[in-house]
């Protein structure tokens, strides 16, 4: 039986970012990976220049062809760029009954390009968010879904128990963001699970997101529980941010592939 996975999110055409780089990660990861694009994006190493959604109605009606043909064991969102492809992303993931959603809330470029309108969140908060089975963001992205300073282990648990009440079953608070070892907070509604890992000083990350929530869907895919997913989808980025690739002007991609140097 082949492992099937879709993404859900945006092109990044240099890439490093977005469903180029989930489907790396699927790859690498042997399942079989699909993807529904909800956004064009112009960028490359150096920023993001300009982002054209798609029109939510061709989203649904891709969604709509993979499900119906090709049920994925997981699926993961990225950019979903405005609320009605939340709407639209929200209304298949219950019509086809999709169990195991891991949601990356990508909000906005690490350069300041919006990638989300604001106004969307609140349907992601209240329409997608409930029917997550993970939800990944990192301290930032998690200070504008909750309203409040994420800076440290205590507010990134305050937040992680912010976002659950939002209903996935389990939110993933990254640390990358903030100093000292990278760790990352996952919370069940219970307890607090806390996943280390050394910081890497590494110039050239971009994409660290896509390829953590891609690594957690392809595992969950896989058959594997929840904490087990997340465990080897922080070992699987890590490695890929050690071999981040040196190429372009600007902060170039880590590495989901591990192409050699």
């Amino acid at each position: 039986m082949i492992s099937k996975v879709l993404t859900i999110a945006g092109s990044d055409p240099s890439g490093g970012a977005g469903i180029q780089s989930d489907l790396k990660t699927f790859s690498r990861l042997r399942v079989y990976g699909m993807a529904v694009i909800t956004a064009l994006t112009a960028q490359n190493t150096t920023g993001v220049a300009a982002v054209q959604d798609v029109d939510a109605g061709f989203v649904g009606k891709q969604l709509d062809m993979v499900l119906a043909d090709l049920p994925p064991g997981a699926v993961k969102t990225g950019i979903l760029a405005n609320a009605s492809i939340i709407e639209v992303v929200a209304a298949k993931v219950g019509e086809y009954g999709i169990s195991k959603l891991v949601i990356d809330p990508v909000l906005a470029s690490t350069s300041g390009a919006e990638l989300l309108d604001p106004g969307a969140i609140d349907s992601l908060r209240r329409l997608l968010m409930p029917q997550a089975l993970v939800v990944t963001p990192n301290a930032r992205e998690a200070e504008i879904l909750t309203g409040r300073d994420v800076r440290a282990i205590e507010s990134m648990e305050e937040a992680a128990r912010a976002i659950y009440d939002y209903g996935p079953k389990y939110v993933l608070v990254k640390g990358g963001h903030i100093d000292g070892d990278a760790i990352d907070i996952l919370f069940d509604g219970i307890r607090f699970l806390k996943f280390r890992s050394e910081r890497i000083a590494a110039r050239d990350s971009h994409g660290t997101g896509c390829v953590l929530s891609a690594a957690i869907a392809a595992h969950l895919a896989l058959g594997r529980e929840v904490v087990e997913a997340v465990q080897l989808g922080k070992q699987f980025v890590t490695e890929a941010i050690r071999n981040g690739l040196r190429i372009g002007s600007g902060r170039g991609p880590c590495d989901p592939l591990g192409l050699e140097k």
